[in-house]
């Protein structure tokens, strides 16, 4: 089986083909066996040019072949950081329904002593399993205090746990701005995004 001609001149880099195909009324979300369009194939290769191209003549940037990704999606996974860039932003301008981004589940370790600098800090057990049983208990006030040297792990929605399991063995769950403010001022804690994952 052939490919489309509009994917086939993409797969190739050949804008000024793909170009004129578009303009002799190709199908900009035509797709492959694979479920693939001219826009997935661009946005993995990383050709900002061609995907604008795409994209400006109605290139659905939500359409997903059998693999379930965006183009955005295999950009990011190619590496391909202007594409990534440029999709973003379409994607966050877009006005219609929209498949959102996955959350990025992420934790980072700090000592307590320097999260309990915070002004406004108070020490919790919510959710509470003890290691030796496995038992939950929402009450462990009896457990013994947590010393200055304990680590402990910031999530990507600011809760803090003893455990790296997020909303496990939570200590501490009072996400205002202040503190917000003081794990990214402070304690230097960002989420990384999408660009930041990308090797240089």
């Amino acid at each position: 089986m052939s490919e489309p001609l509009l994917i086939e001149a993409v797969k190739n880099g050949a804008y000024a083909e793909a170009e004129q195909l578009i303009r002799s009324g190709a199908d900009v979300n035509q797709q492959d066996e694979q479920g693939w369009t001219s826009l997935n194939f661009a946005a993995g290769k990383g050709d900002l040019s061609l995907v604008k191209l795409l994209v400006e003549n109605g290139a659905d940037v939500f359409k997903v072949g059998r693999d379930r990704r965006t183009p955005y999606m295999i950009a990011l996974a190619a590496g391909r950081v202007s594409v990534v860039q440029y999709l973003g932003t379409v994607e966050d301008n877009y006005t219609g329904e929209k498949t959102a981004r996955p959350e990025r589940n992420y934790c980072k370790a700090y000592y307590l002593g320097d999260l309990r600098k915070y002004s406004a800090w108070i020490e919790n057990r919510i959710n509470w399993k003890n290691k030796e049983n496995g038992d939950r208990d929402v009450n462990s006030s009896s457990e013994e205090p947590f010393t200055d040297e304990r680590i402990v792990f910031i999530h990507h929605d600011f809760t803090v746990t003893e455990s790296m399991l997020h909303n496990e063995n939570v200590i501490f769950n009072q996400g205002d701005s202040a503190w917000k403010d003081f794990c990214a001022n402070t304690l230097s804690f960002k989420v990384p995004d999408d660009l930041d994952l990308i090797p240089a």
